[in-house]
C-alpha cells in the first residue's frame, strides 16, 4: 500500500535540529545564488536552452537532499538545485553543464538540465512528467536484485505530472512490489500556466493515491508520497514572466518566500546570526563566480571529436582497457 505523508515530521523524527537547519539552509542559499547567475548567464545569451529557477522551492528541495544518504538513489527535475547540491553535485558541474562546457558531467551533448551520475545514484532527468518514477522504480529492483539493502530512492515532481499515465503506473509498480520509493510532490499551484482547478477535480492531491498510514521507506513499508504545498515565485522559465500567477496568491502565506523564512527563523532562534549569513553568502557568491569563470574558458563539444556512444559504454570500455 502506498503510505500518503501531508504534513511535517515532528521534531527530531528527521534528525532535526540546529546543525541540520544551518546545513539545509546554506544549500537553500547556494541554490538561490546559483540560480539568479543563471538567470544573468541567460538574459546575457550566454546559456543556449532554458533555465528553469527553483525560487520558492528550495527549502523543499533541499530537505530532500540531506535526508538521503549518499548510497541513496535520486533523481531531480528542473527546480531542485538545492537538492542537487544537498545531494553532493559540485557547483561547477551544474556550471558546465548549463553552458555546454564538454567537460561536464554530461559533456555538452544532452541539454543543459539532464545532468547526473547514474554510478553514484544520482539520475539524470529525462522529464518531470512523472517519467523519473519508473526509473527509480527500476534502479531499486535492481539494487534488490542484487541484494543491497538499506537504500531509498527519491524523486520529485509536480502536480501537473499527477495527471499523466506513468505517474500512476509508476505507483501501481512501487506499492506492489514494496519499493523503498520516497515521491515528493510540489505542489506549485501550477502546471506551467494551468490553474489547479483546471487540472485536478479532488481536494487534495493525496486523494488520488491509494493513502494509508505514514510509514518510513528505509524500514520496508513500501513507498511514500509527500505532498507540499508551496508557489513558484518565478516564471515556469526564464522566458515566462509569470503573469497568470493571480495576485491572491501571491499575497497568500504560500506566497512567501522560503529561503526568507529560514533565515528569519535561524536568527530569531538564535542558531546563528547576521554576520554569520553574510560569509556565507560571499562565499557562495565567490565559488559560483570562479566556476561561471573557468567554465567560460573551456572548449564546447566538437560534433566531430565527439564518439557519440553512451557514456556508460565508454566508462566500461575504459575499464576494460585497464
Amino acid at each position: 500500500m502506498l503510505q500518503t505523508v501531508t504534513e511535517s515530521p515532528a521534531p527530531g523524527q528527521v534528525g532535526a535540529g540546529p546543525d541540520l537547519h544551518l546545513t539545509a539552509f546554506r544549500f537553500m542559499l547556494r541554490a538561490r545564488l546559483l540560480d539568479e547567475k543563471f538567470a544573468a548567464l541567460y538574459r546575457a545569451g550566454k546559456i543556449h536552452g532554458g533555465v528553469f529557477l527553483g525560487r520558492g522551492q528550495e527549502a523543499l528541495s533541499a530537505a530532500i537532499g540531506v535526508s538521503l544518504n549518499k548510497t541513496d538513489v535520486f533523481a531531480p527535475l528542473i527546480r531542485d538545485a538545492a537538492g542537487r547540491l544537498a545531494f553532493g553535485e559540485p557547483v561547477i558541474d551544474a556550471v558546465r553543464t548549463y553552458m555546454g562546457s564538454a567537460l561536464g558531467p554530461m559533456r555538452g551533448r544532452d541539454g543543459n538540465v539532464h545532468r547526473g551520475n547514474p554510478q553514484a545514484g544520482y539520475l539524470p532527468m529525462i522529464s518531470h512528467l512523472g517519467a523519473m518514477v519508473s526509473v527509480v522504480n527500476g534502479v531499486l529492483f535492481a539494487r534488490r536484485m542484487k541484494g543491497i539493502t538499506g537504500i531509498v530512492g527519491a524523486t520529485c515532481l509536480g502536480e501537473g505530472a499527477t495527471s499523466t499515465g506513468a505517474f500512476h503506473e509508476s505507483l501501481n509498480q512501487a506499492a506492489i512490489e514494496k519499493l523503498p520509493l520516497v515521491l515528493v510532490v510540489a505542489n506549485n499551484q501550477y502546471a506551467y500556466s494551468t490553474a489547479n482547478d483546471r487540472q485536478f477535480a479532488c481536494a487534495n492531491l493525496a486523494d488520488k493515491t491509494v493513502g494509508g498510514a505514514v510509514a518510513r521507506a528505509r524500514a520496508g513499508h513500501g513507498p511514500q508520497l509527500v505532498v507540499a504545498n508551496l508557489l513558484r515565485l518565478c516564471g515556469h522559465g526564464e522566458h515566462d514572466d509569470a503573469g497568470y500567477i493571480v495576485p491572491e496568491l501571491k499575497n497568500s502565506p504560500l506566497g512567501r518566500d522560503c529561503l526568507k523564512l529560514a533565515e528569519d527563523f535561524l536568527l530569531h532562534k538564535k542558531i546563528t546570526d547576521a554576520a554569520q549569513i553574510a560569509v556565507w553568502r560571499s562565499e557562495a557568491i565567490r565559488e559560483i563566480e570562479d566556476a561561471v569563470a573557468q567554465v567560460q574558458r573551456e572548449p564546447a563539444p566538437d560534433p566531430y571529436e565527439e564518439k557519440w556512444s553512451a557514456l556508460s559504454s565508454e566508462h566500461l570500455n575504459e575499464l576494460r582497457e585497464q
